[in-house]
């Protein structure tokens, strides 16, 4: 029989729970602010489709995106402006329940879910209120454009990079702590 005081084989292997993990939406909050103060000057200060070299290979250019990722759906007739925001909430609800429920060991993850959540409401504002997505991040090579994108991109994008580098890391490590301990 086991005595209260002492740890199972099964106890030894729970990993606790964050203290807090909603504490981490604080970054979400901040990619929002940045990406849309970042969209509102380039509204404001850049002529449509009209590109301001910075770079020889980077330009700021004000785009609408009507579509998602790469203009995709982009030239149908507005169905997927409310399609994509429900995704954008959607996702965000979800990832915020599982940002709820990481465990302490999972600090990359409590980076990478709120970058991603920010990232995807920041978009929505824009489905929301404009009814397009404004991009205006341009870069290019040889005569070869990569679409234009945005802040709330870009935090999307190292969210899911961060993302899939904690499952296959974070993976690792758990087993090696794991052969570490017996």
């Amino acid at each position: 029989m086991l005595d209260n005081n002492t740890p199972s084989d099964t106890d030894k292997n729970v990993r606790p729970k964050m203290q807090r993990p909603l504490r981490w939406l604080w970054l979400a909050v901040a990619v929002i602010a940045l990406d849309l103060a970042t969209k509102y000057i380039a509204s404001s200060q850049l002529g449509y489709a009209q590109p301001v070299e910075v770079l020889p290979f980077f330009n700021l250019t004000l785009l609408h995106n009507t579509g998602a990722a790469f203009s995709f759906l982009a030239t149908h007739p507005g169905w997927q402006r409310w399609f994509f925001a429900l995704i954008a909430v959607g996702a965000s609800v979800a990832l915020t329940m599982w940002l709820s429920r990481i465990k302490n060991d999972e600090k990359l993850l409590a980076i990478a879910l709120p970058l991603i959540i920010g990232g995807a409401l920041g978009n929505l504002y824009d489905r929301l209120v404009h009814g397009y997505v404004v991009d205006f991040l341009s870069f290019h090579v040889a005569g070869w454009y990569y679409p234009a994108f945005n802040v709330a991109d870009i935090a999307i994008t190292l969210g899911a990079v961060a993302l899939i580098w904690e499952s296959i890391m974070g993976e690792r490590r758990r087993k090696k702590a794991a052969n570490a301990s017996h």
